[in-house]
């Protein structure tokens, strides 16, 4: 039975196969990131990917897949002899787990050993693994930063190199990475992004008859996969030899003057950051080339490689959306063909059998109209509703006029100007939550504090008390000669502090009050600005409006900071203020949050003038609900939006009532608190 869904057979997802088939030609190139929805066959093909792939020769018994051919192996299990035996087997596909420890990546002191033989040995980890092969990442943008980091280095320098724990080791690692990851969980910052050599965006098909042959492979597969399978070896046979022939020919293409200069104009053109683009454009250029059968680089070869090498390195900020100009990419290159090599130029006309008589899987780019995207959320439908009464004087004329409803009442909707650098607002304590750069807490990594015996866990070994624990019992082991005798139960690991990261809850006031165009500028200002901080923070968010008769989940908790940036662009504006609503349903998503990721500390954060005008008694009802709220102990700030020279201070009486911090608007940023600073003294 195959232990995988054929290559071959993935419909719809050609871009991703090309880009696949490149970085496996030429390693080098430095991975593939694969960016789309869930259910779009990222995880199927690239698990699909090692078995088209060539088998390879390596030295038996060496951990670390050394190359016989290889004339100085970077093997820590070397030196070999001449003629030590070889074996073939296929290409290897490592599988990263998310919450895989830095020496579980790296490799570490073999711990047994070393307590019981006091003898120092290296134990690989899953980069020693890879080498060779694949190493793939799925949810790579929930993976730690740091990690993400080493995966990196090693897939650009070909080598990993362990200094810690009284090991020093260097071992070859060359390897695929592809990393997939759904943009809706959260995103890379744009430094990580640029280390990965090629970005593809997916998306499900939207034409029916496409979704049918989907629907139906898929059936057939899970009915007789030995069947199904049989009806694609054929493909998947010559889909391998082709890989083969152009890994051989890679070596040979010849990148002209021509080739080289017009990458350098496409990434001008551009403006992507430092040489990264360039160099990893020419290799994929050179290996588009050699997949055709090819030695010499032509228009279609740049054109595919800048495809794929150049959109997710022109993002300048988190909500920047990855893509790019085709129509200028094409205008750049032109109508004409590079120049013909020279007579008996060795690139002249080389081709193989393959690239006259087989398509790649996604061996041409399809146009703009036909590359899949990923859809955005529709906006937000404006609300109707009776005007808030109570609507700052000084403010009407001010109302927004891009886009407003006529009615018995008044929607209104303005964007945001620059985001600034916020204040850093923490949740009090200690937490234990996922690392990041928010709030205390006890994390993998950080300054070490202390060592708990925490059996059968990961971590990092703290030595000394690992000794501790074991000398008073040297004697009754009965301990000769010298090294300590250790038992599993004297084992202790490091406590480290460090940060952590949180949820940040949203609850916006979106009423009447704060419809005046200046104040909602400078509510979706700060908004913008915290989002652009829990980005940065690798914090989660939320985001809850409240308006006219009700308040709305407009965005659950999540890792997207793009997504919460596209609500906020849209939140609308106008009617009453039903803030015990608010609050009510804020109380509802914090006690399913707490349910679902019980280690993330929650920071609620309420933006309002802290009025209250939908239904009786509104404002002391919404002071009853933010004191039972505030006696759950969540941490929160409430931010006064309220302006004017005559002022109600609800929002101040509001902050009491909900035990939170109180922050006026005009002092979320982190240069407006060194203002005040500065006046006090």
């Amino acid at each position: 039975m195959p232990q995988h869904y054929p290559f071959c057979a993935v419909v719809g997802s050609d871009d991703m196969a090309l880009a696949l088939t490149l970085s496996t030609i030429s390693p080098a190139i430095g991975g593939v990131l694969v960016r789309g929805e869930k259910g779009t066959a990222k995880s199927t093909m690239v698990r699909a990917l090692a078995a088209v792939l060539p088998p390879i020769d390596v030295i038996a018994g060496d951990r670390f897949s050394t190359d016989p051919r290889e004339r100085s192996p970077l093997s820590p299990d070397g030196p070999f002899a001449a003629d030590a035996e070889v074996e073939t087997r296929p290409v290897r596909l490592v599988e990263l787990p998310v919450g895989a420890t830095e020496d579980r990546v790296l490799g570490s002191l073999h711990l047994e050993k070393a307590l019981s033989e006091g003898v120092t040995e290296y134990e690989p980890g899953l980069l020693a693994r890879a080498h060779r092969g694949i190493l793939y990442v799925d949810e790579v943008n929930l993976l730690h930063d740091h990690l993400v980091d080493l995966l990196l280095d090693a897939a650009a320098m070909g080598r990993s190199t362990v200094e810690r724990d009284g090991v020093s080791v260097e071992h070859a690692a060359r390897f695929v990475l592809v990393g997939t990851m759904n943009p809706e969980e959260g995103e890379l910052r744009p430094q990580l992004l640029d280390r990965f050599g090629l970005t593809v965006e997916v998306a499900a098909p939207r034409d029916p008859q496409t979704r049918v042959e989907v629907v139906r492979r898929r059936l057939a597969y899970e009915t007789d996969p030995d069947a199904f399978g049989e009806r694609f070896a054929e493909d998947e046979a010559a889909l391998t030899d082709r890989i083969q022939s152009a890994q051989k020919l890679v070596e040979q293409v010849h990148l002209s003057d021509w080739a080289l200069l017009k990458i350098a104009e496409i990434c001008a053109a551009f403006e992507v950051d430092g040489m990264r683009a360039d160099i990893v454009t020419a290799r994929a250029a050179a290996a588009h080339a050699a997949w055709h059968g090819r030695t010499d680089v032509r228009r279609e070869d740049v054109r595919a490689a800048a495809r794929l090498a150049l959109p997710h390195r022109r993002r300048r900020n988190p909500f920047d959306a990855p893509g790019i100009d085709e129509d200028l990419l094409d205008a750049i290159l032109g109508d004409d063909e590079p120049p013909p090599p020279p007579e008996g130029d060795p690139e002249d006309e080389t081709h193989t059998p393959e690239a006259d008589s087989s398509e790649a899987p996604g061996s041409e780019a399809p146009s703009t109209s036909e590359s899949q995207t990923s859809g955005s959320e529709p906006p937000s439908e404006p609300g109707s509703g009776p005007a808030e009464s109570d609507v700052n004087a000084d403010a009407e004329d001010d109302l927004p006029r891009e886009r407003h409803t006529q009615g018995e009442g008044q929607t209104t909707t303005v964007g945001a100007e620059q985001p600034y650098r916020p204040r850093l607002f923490t949740v009090g304590g200690t937490g234990a939550g996922e690392s990041g750069r928010r709030s205390r807490a006890i994390t993998d990594s950080g300054r070490r504090i202390g060592a708990e015996r925490r059996a059968g866990q990961g971590g990092s070994i703290h030595l000394m008390e690992t000794i501790r624990a074991a000398a008073p019992h040297q004697r009754t082991r009965g301990r000769t000669g010298q090294g300590l005798a250790f038992r599993a139960d004297d084992l202790r690991l490091a406590v480290k502090e460090g940060h952590e990261s949180n949820l940040i809850l949203f609850c916006v006031d979106a009423s009447g009050s704060m419809a005046a165009r200046k104040r909602m500028e400078q509510v979706k200002t700060a908004i913008l600005s915290l989002l652009m901080d829990a980005y940065q923070r690798r914090d989660k968010v939320g985001l809850i409006t409240f308006r006219q008769d009700g308040a709305e989940l407009a965005l659950p908790p999540t890792g997207s900071i793009d997504i919460a940036a596209t609500r906020l662009a849209e939140l609308p504006a106008g009617g009453r203020t039903p803030l015990a609503e608010a609050l009510l349903k804020t109380a509802d998503v914090l006690r399913l949050e707490r349910v679902r990721d019980p280690r993330r500390r929650p920071l609620l954060v309420v933006i309002t003038d802290g009025r209250a005008t939908y239904g009786d008694d509104a404002v002391a009802r919404a002071h009853r609900v933010a004191a039972h709220l505030g006696a759950t102990g969540v941490a929160a700030l409430v931010i006064d939006c309220e302006t004017g020279s005559f002022r109600m201070g609800l929002a101040r009486r509001l902050a009491d009532h909900l035990l939170a911090e109180y922050v006026p608007l005009g002092e979320v940023s982190a240069s407006a608190l060194t203002d005040v600073v500065k006046g006090a003294a």
